[in-house]
Formats: C-alpha cells, sequence, structure tokens
C-alpha cells in the first residue's frame, strides 16, 4: 500500500449512504490504497455516513473533513453545493436536507412508475440496489435498470430515460442556491459550490449573489468543468479571494471517477478548517 502524499486531500467523495457503491469505511480505506492523506465525504444531503468514516479515518491514519453535497436548483438547473464542516444538528439545515430526502423517495415512485410503461421494472427491483438504508435516488433507478439488462450503463441511463429530457422525467424539490449557501454558513460550515464550470455553468450575477451569501469558493479540479468555464471562475476567484479546490467526485463503481484524479493541496485545506466554527475535521 502507498504512503499517502503529503497533504494531498480528495474533497468530494460519494458512499452508499446516498448514491456511491461502497460502505464509508470502504471509500476511506479506498481514499488510503490511493495514496491520499484527506478525504471529504460529501453524501447527498446526509450525515448518515459521518461516524463510521470517522472511525475508519482514525483507524487508517487519514484526515476527514466531515461534509455533505447538498441538491439545489436555481430556473430549474441542477446546481450542487458541497458543504463542510457545518454543524450537523443544525436545524434548520438538517430539516433543508431531510426535505430533499423525503421528496426524492416520492419522486423516484413517480419515476419508477413512468418507466414502467415501456420497461418491466418494479420499485422493489429499485430498492434491490440500496445498500442500507440510504435514500432512493435516480442513481439506484439506473442500477436497476442495468441490471434488468434493459440498459449498459449508469451514463446510458441519465443520457436517456432518467434524463431531464425523458418524457419518464419527474422534477423534485431542491432549494435555490443561495438558500443553501446561508443555511451552511449558518450552521458553521463552508460553501464550495461544486463541478461549476460543467454543463448549465451558473451566470455571473448569480455567482456574485453566492458570494455575497457567504459562499467560499469553487470545486474548479473536476473532470466535468470545461477549460474555459473554468478559467473565467479561477478570475473570480483570485479577485475575490475564494477558494479554489479538486476532487474526484468518486462513487465507487457508480461513475468512472477515480479517487485522486483532482486533488486540494494542503493550503486549501487548512484555509477550510480555519474558516469552519461547526463541526471537527479527523486528523487535521
Amino acid at each position: 500500500m502507498p504512503e499517502p502524499t503529503p497533504g494531498s486531500a480528495d474533497l468530494h467523495l460519494h458512499s452508499s449512504r446516498s448514491d456511491g457503491t461502497e460502505p464509508p469505511a470502504d471509500v476511506i480505506r479506498a481514499v488510503r490504497a490511493a495514496g491520499v492523506a484527506t478525504a471529504a465525504l460529501t453524501d447527498h444531503d446526509t450525515v448518515a455516513g459521518w461516524d463510521e468514516a470517522a472511525r475508519t479515518a482514525r483507524e487508517e491514519g487519514v484526515g476527514l473533513l466531515p461534509g455533505a453535497e447538498l441538491s439545489t436548483k436555481h430556473r430549474g438547473a441542477s446546481v450542487h453545493v458541497l458543504a463542510y464542516l457545518f454543524d450537523p444538528a443544525d436545524e434548520p439545515l438538517a430539516e433543508m436536507m431531510r426535505r430533499v430526502r423525503d421528496d426524492r423517495v416520492g419522486r423516484a415512485e413517480r419515476l419508477v412508475r413512468n418507466l414502467s410503461r415501456d420497461f418491466a421494472l418494479t420499485w422493489d427491483d429499485v430498492l434491490a440496489q440500496r445498500s442500507g438504508d440510504a435514500t432512493i435516488g435516480r442513481p439506484h433507478i439506473a442500477d436497476a435498470l442495468v441490471a434488468g439488462g434493459f440498459l449498459a450503463s449508469r451514463e446510458q441511463a441519465f443520457a436517456g430515460p432518467l434524463s431531464v429530457h425523458s418524457p419518464y422525467y419527474v422534477g423534485h424539490f431542491a432549494p435555490e442556491p443561495v438558500d443553501a449557501v446561508r443555511a451552511v454558513v449558518r450552521a458553521g460550515g463552508v460553501a464550495v459550490i461544486a463541478h461549476p464550470a460543467a454543463r448549465g455553468m451558473l451566470p455571473d450575477r448569480e455567482i456574485r449573489a453566492l458570494i455575497d451569501a457567504g459562499l467560499s469558493g469553487f470545486e474548479l479540479g473536476h473532470r466535468e468543468n470545461t477549460p474555459e468555464g473554468a478559467a473565467h471562475l479561477r478570475r473570480i476567484a483570485e479577485e475575490q479571494g475564494l477558494l479554489v479546490t479538486g476532487s474526484s467526485d468518486y462513487h465507487g463503481r457508480g461513475k468512472p471517477n477515480r479517487i485522486g484524479e483532482h486533488t486540494t493541496d494542503p493550503a486549501t485545506v487548512a484555509r477550510i478548517v480555519r474558516a469552519a466554527a461547526g463541526s471537527e475535521p479527523i486528523g487535521l
């Protein structure tokens, strides 16, 4: 097993507590095996994996920033907010995440009903793809479509029947990005926009509103960002003194993303830790 590169951090990782394929402990072990020193567990709208990840991080000697990836929308477009080191007991933020999770389940059931018109797919087929008590979402439906032999991969499912342009598609509740950023800041956390230069990049006026609300930075090291968009946001980050992070967005077998394919430098990790007041990092 390689020794971790001093200070290297992958700040966007998912476990089976949301839409990853591995339990939190295995994700942390995979971080250690990849030679990465620090991880952030950022499951979608949940802190359910924090305790398991923390125990394993201590055992493996991996630094850990407990976090989450908040699902938000602006004018119908999905925007993801990475939240680090917030207080998990903060009720407004916890309620925001709870409402997103609850609506995601109802949305998934409606989506499966729509799909069942043309695919021999049942709710039990989808439940079979869930690990533990993870909230059911589109990735589990995609896995059920693959397991049933209807499609070849998650990617094909999201490009086809699970696309927002699909006739089967069903929307779901998500707060405005600015409200999520404010909630994270109130809970003592640090907010960073995930893959902000990918498709559906926010216009500058919305970026400025997020900065005014307390946004701390942009995840510019990510395979989905366009070079042009990332360069533009890097200029804004330099002007505003914002953080610039890099991460894999690892989902285990659910995506081709590999741990450590993009990383965050130790000075930036230290800035996140200094800025946070909601919860403590592990091993840092």
